[in-house]
């Protein structure tokens, strides 16, 4: 189903459905500040083994989740005061953060993992969606064999699985840029739609 949605100001009852939806197992395609993403309820192992299986994906590729804000970013990473500053100053934007995962994230993801990728989005959308969901969202890219689907009717054309397709007509072009913040000092892994020149 794909479901027109304001951009700037979605409406609470479409918010709603989609809620509804993710809170019932299912799959949904939303905008972001950067690209469309495709995601599920975090605490759904079986939504996320569809994500898996619709892109396909293997199962050691890393899944990114958003968070509303940082505030419950201490659950699934362990996050220093050096990193914690510069998220700060960062989020909400267009960048995904690699941190080392806390012994919650193997509990909801597919298997254990090392490190986990979160972004806070600045788009209204995902934003109302989070709030109203009360829990993050499971995180990648709407591509389809390497390409980066833009337009929403093509997402529902082409992943015919998703259970909606929320449409805010065209989002961004370019995916986040991520930063590594595992190490003692960031590491630039993908320059993307987040400027570079203040991260040091």
């Amino acid at each position: 189903m794909r479901l027109q949605i304001h951009p700037h100001h979605p409406e609470p009852r479409k918010i709603g459905q989609a809620v509804t939806v993710l809170k019932r197992g299912g799959v949904i395609a939303y905008p972001t500040d950067t690209v469309y993403g495709i995601g599920c309820d975090i605490q759904d192992k079986r939504a996320i083994e569809r994500i898996y299986q619709m892109k396909p994906m293997a199962k050691d590729h890393l899944l990114a989740f958003l968070c509303p804000d940082l505030s419950d970013i201490a659950r699934y990473a362990r996050v220093d005061d050096s990193a914690y500053r510069l998220m700060r100053r960062l989020a909400p934007g267009a960048y995904t953060f690699v941190l080392p995962a806390s012994k919650e994230v193997p509990k909801v993801l597919l298997m254990k993992r090392k490190t986990v990728g979160i972004r806070v989005p600045k788009h209204p959308v995902p934003q109302a969606i989070l709030r109203e969901l009360g829990a993050p969202i499971i995180s990648t890219s709407a591509t389809y064999d390497g390409e980066t689907l833009f337009d929403p009717a093509e997402i529902d054309d082409r992943f015919p699985q998703l259970d909606m397709v929320l449409d805010a007509d065209a989002c961004g072009a370019i995916s986040s840029t991520i930063i590594d913040l595992t190490g003692t000092r960031p590491e630039i892994v993908r320059i993307g739609a987040g400027p570079v020149d203040a991260i040091g």
